[in-house]
């Protein structure tokens, strides 16, 4: 009878659940929830204005691997391998602002897309070099789409923010994205996450 190996699990050391935990926590809560609001109504331009000047916005491939092997093949890299987003505010800006036109062959009509956000946990915190407040968070997601008569589309999945909190208030840095499919079950991504 053969024994099966312990799986290896990553414990990441969590932030003391403090008053300042937990007062930072909701404030970055109530971004996010912003953030899905402003998007869920379609207020594009208010949206990228909470988006940081040095923003990087990610979302990597799934592969399926052998076990054990998933640390590291699963997920595409980001300067190495191709993913399904790799992008900054400029091109983020130039997305929204085409959706805008009324001419995009992949929003004209609009989607109607609902966002939830939830399991929002934060995973450090810590000063940059010009005094800002930088947070990193851990959060899941569940997105639903629907165009035109009869195409619907979920995307699970989490992320991986870094929020940074400026004289204007909360900015997203930093968005790595993981849907949780190795096949896009979607015609294409043409909403933001």
């Amino acid at each position: 009878m053969s024994e099966l190996a312990e799986p290896v699990i990553e414990h990441i050391a969590r932030l003391p659940r403090d008053a300042k935990y937990y007062e930072v926590k909701r404030e970055i809560e109530e971004f996010l929830y912003d953030e899905a609001n402003l998007l869920d109504e379609r207020h594009f331009k208010e949206w990228v204005d909470t988006l940081a000047d040095d923003l990087e916005y990610f979302m990597p491939m799934e592969y399926n691997v052998k076990a054990g092997e998933h640390a590291r093949r699963e997920l595409t890299t980001r300067e190495k391998q191709m993913s399904w987003f790799n992008e900054g505010k400029w091109t983020l800006t130039k997305r929204a602002e085409q959706i805008l036109t009324g001419v995009h062959w992949a929003e004209e009509p609009l989607s109607r897309v609902s966002r939830l956000v939830s399991n929002v946990q934060l995973t450090a915190m810590q000063t940059n070099d010009g005094g800002d407040l930088e947070v990193d968070v851990s959060s899941r997601f569940l997105t639903y789409q629907n165009r035109c008569e009869y195409e619907q589309y979920f995307f699970v999945g989490d992320r991986k923010d870094r929020i940074r909190r400026t004289a204007n208030g909360w900015k997203l840095a930093r968005r790595e994205i993981r849907i949780h499919q190795n096949v896009l079950l979607a015609k294409n991504l043409s909403i933001f996450f």
